[in-house]
């Protein structure tokens, strides 16, 4: 279950997401659904073919990894975190990923 939230914020488009951290029940009950509905069409590309190939069964592993897949997909478009339901140290150093940070 997602133990945490990150809220981030695009600094050029003033956009907020909010990204669980830890397991994501979503995907494990709707497979390719969550990235489809958060806009994160590589992350549903990659869901619903290996759902495809599996027989739905590959939603067993991605309901592990899905939320640090989508984590990082923000970071790659430019958002930063602006804060969290926990401490972002805690959240970052538990991800293993660094968050960039709003100043």
């Amino acid at each position: 279950m997602a133990y945490a939230r990150i809220y981030f914020e695009n600094p050029q488009t003033g956009q907020m997401k909010e990204a669980p951290v830890g397991f994501s029940w979503t995907v494990l009950f709707f497979n390719a659904l969550p990235p489809l509905f958060r806009g994160h069409w590589a992350g549903f590309a990659i869901l619903a073919i290996c759902a495809l190939l599996s027989f739905g069964l590959s939603g067993l592993v991605f309901m592990f990894i899905y939320n640090r897949m989508y984590i990082r997909h923000l970071i790659s478009e430019g958002y930063k975190a602006r804060n969290a339901s926990a401490d972002l140290d805690f959240l970052q150093q538990r991800l293993n990923l660094p968050l960039p940070r709003l100043a």
